[in-house]
């Protein structure tokens, strides 16, 4: 079995019982993140405050020499290979050099997804696993008083925000195909997921196959829950939003019948509402990168460099701490991050 094949079954295996039975927040967290706007600005800017993220990332110089390696010439990318990207390193090339000269990283991120990427009511900070990986990320190429700017990026303007050059990388649960890295690059896979459908607890929808026949549908334009919709509908009425968070309104408001996104991002909209729940097993198999620019290679491989010391520690490392931080109440039983996969 390929490693593709591999991880599906383990992704399965662990999100099982979710599926069949997960716990969820109070009815008042319902309506925590279905309140937050959706401008496209920047949304926060500045140092990062002490004990931003979860913990300082190491630094040392074991990955290579002093100049950032060239990208090597491009294999071609399948469903097995689509994950790998190139070897750690964390010399500084031509896009670490602008990003200092800079003096800020700019990150596109989402601020409507609960547990990833959104703004907390109390304290109006964006918060999140994905919002803790980008703090890091700016530490290590800016050190401690690192400035960060989020920028809010509908899922389907993620690739023309990396190509365009409007961020120096996204951070927003993107999946990794062979499709996107024809536009973008990744970098290592820093979580795994799998499409799944959410729908209401009463729904006679029970998984993706032939009980969505006739069924209103929801999924983000732009996203790898459209694409396999418009692979295999299963008679379902296809209706696209500009994010994962407007298919739960539109559920709630009985404009949809059900939801079709990665299960780590059904589980947090299950975690906000709990008349909804995860229906069947995940059907595809998802990892999620920091997309960023092709002509960037040098900062594709300072990033993968922050990944590697990010999931260093064992039960101890960033990555564990994020997770347990973040995610464990509505994912648990995840043992620990992906690993990583190099093409070069």
């Amino acid at each position: 079995m390929g490693t593709r094949g591999r991880g599906l079954r383990n992704l399965r295996a662990v999100l099982a019982p979710v599926a069949a039975g997960m716990a969820v927040m109070a009815a008042a967290a319902a309506v925590l993140v279905p309140a937050l706007g959706r401008g496209s600005g920047p949304l926060e800017s500045g140092p990062l405050a002490p004990g931003d993220g979860p913990g300082p990332v190491a630094a040392h110089g074991v990955y290579g020499p002093g100049r950032p390696p060239a990208a090597p010439a491009a294999a071609r990318c399948t469903p097995d290979t689509a994950a790998a990207s190139l070897r750690p390193s964390p010399a500084d090339g031509p896009a670490v050099e602008r990003i200092r000269e800079k003096g800020q990283l700019v990150v596109g991120v989402d601020q409507n997804t609960y547990r990833w990427g959104y703004r907390d009511p109390g304290t109006g900070r964006l918060e999140g696993f994905d919002i803790d990986l980008a703090r890091a990320i700016a530490r290590d190429i800016l050190g401690p008083d690192a400035k960060v700017v989020f920028q809010a990026v509908p899922t389907n303007q993620r690739i023309p925000a990396v190509r365009q050059r409007t961020v120096d990388m996204v951070v927003r649960t993107m999946t990794v195909n062979c499709a996107r890295k024809e536009q973008v690059a990744f970098s290592t896979a820093y979580f795994q997921a799998g499409q799944q459908v959410l729908a209401p607890k009463a729904s006679p929808v029970t998984a993706f196959d032939d009980s969505l026949r006739g069924k209103r549908v929801c999924t983000a334009a732009g996203s790898t829950g459209e694409a396999e919709l418009s692979r295999r509908s299963h008679g379902a009425r296809v209706v696209t939003a500009p994010n994962q968070l407007d298919c739960l309104v539109r559920l709630q408001l009985g404009e949809a019948d059900a939801v079709v996104t990665d299960s780590a991002l059904a589980a947090a909209q299950a975690a906000q509402d709990p008349t909804v729940e995860l229906k069947g097993k995940p059907f595809t198999d998802e990892s999620y990168g920091v997309a960023m620019n092709r002509n960037d290679p040098d900062l594709v491989r300072r990033v993968n460099k922050v990944l590697e010391d990010y999931r260093r520690g064992g039960d101890d490392s960033p990555w564990m701490r994020a997770y347990r931080k973040w995610l464990q109440a509505d994912l648990p039983g995840i043992p620990g991050p992906p690993s990583p996969e190099y093409s070069d």
